[in-house]
């Protein structure tokens, strides 16, 4: 049987699953958004960052690494590299340095905010997915209420080049890696320990040619990104993603990211003393019905 085929047993048991995978990966990203923000104000640079966060995962996982091979047999050399590309090393560099420029608010809606449609956009361009009505309705709730964010967002702060251009750019290698893990038939944690050891190897050749400043960094900090980035976000919210995509489908699981924003502004007004206002609170309730009907809770099929 194929990772993707469930008995009705094990429909019922993975569903419940792949829902609490996406609520884990949304709660976790958006930690993860603060902590990235944050570490623009430390010593540690991208490289460091990214030796961390795929660092910490790929030792952990080394026992499934080893035992599948880098290059699993029987999964296209595409898809894999797609996979690597889309939640690896070239995600994180791009979005983590537009990050560090970005604040913690605008960055969620720009990155967070658009997974849903380019992922739907994907599935509909590429793989002829077709969402019924209630989902298409879904999605442009999502993107509504990300409109309200960035309004509110814009109108208190002048962003860089980059926060437009490269986060978006993350949130389409994100949608990619979904539809490419979706069709690998690789397991959740087998795709975690791929892109965890191709990642870190990456990241250590990034090191050697222009160096790292992480022997240097002081402990707490260290301590902090281990957490935020090495366990939370490299290890547990990858897997707890997958798990998502594999029970609600990509397109269904994709859209729980929109939740990120609101989680990221709420948490820029709590940890950092932003405003939240009634723009945050309309965007947060049109952005969760949105999601929802995105699910197909709504849907006759």
């Amino acid at each position: 049987m194929s990772a993707l085929a469930f008995t009705n047993n094990e429909k019922s048991t993975a569903i419940p699953m792949g829902y609490a995978g996406a609520v884990v990966t949304v709660l976790i990203w958006a930690t993860w958004i603060l902590a990235t923000r944050h570490s623009a104000a430390t010593q540690l640079g991208t490289i460091d960052i990214g030796l961390i966060r795929y660092g910490v995962p790929a030792l952990i996982l080394a026992p499934v690494w080893l035992k599948t091979g880098l290059l699993p047999r029987g999964v296209p050399l595409g898809l894999l590299a797609t996979m690597f590309a889309g939640a690896g090393a070239i995600f994180f560099q791009l979005t983590t340095s537009a990050i560090h420029s970005t604040p913690a608010s605008a960055a969620g809606i720009l990155l967070g905010g658009s997974m849903p449609l380019a992922t739907a956009l994907i599935g509909v361009a590429i793989f002829r997915e077709r969402p019924d009505s209630m989902r298409v309705l879904g999605l442009a709730a999502i993107v509504a209420g990300v409109a309200i964010l960035l309004i509110r967002s814009l109108a208190g702060a002048a962003l860089p080049w980059s926060s437009f251009v490269l986060l978006p750019m993350g949130a389409i290698l994100w949608a990619s890696y979904t539809h490419a893990f979706r069709r690998s038939g690789l397991t959740a944690v087998q795709a975690s320990a791929l892109i965890a050891i191709w990642s870190f190897l990456i990241h250590v050749g990034l090191a050697v040619v222009f160096g790292t400043s992480i022997t240097s960094a002081p402990f707490a900090e260290i301590g902090l990104q281990v957490l935020s980035q090495g366990v939370l976000s490299g290890l547990v919210a990858t897997v707890a993603y997958g798990l998502a995509v594999h029970a609600l489908g990509g397109t269904q699981a994709a859209a729980f990211t929109a939740i990120t924003p609101v989680l990221a502004t709420i948490g820029g007004g709590m940890l950092l003393g932003e405003e939240i206002g009634i723009a945050e609170i309309a965007a947060a309730v049109i952005t969760g019905l949105g999601v929802a009907l995105s699910t197909g809770i709504a849907s006759r099929r």
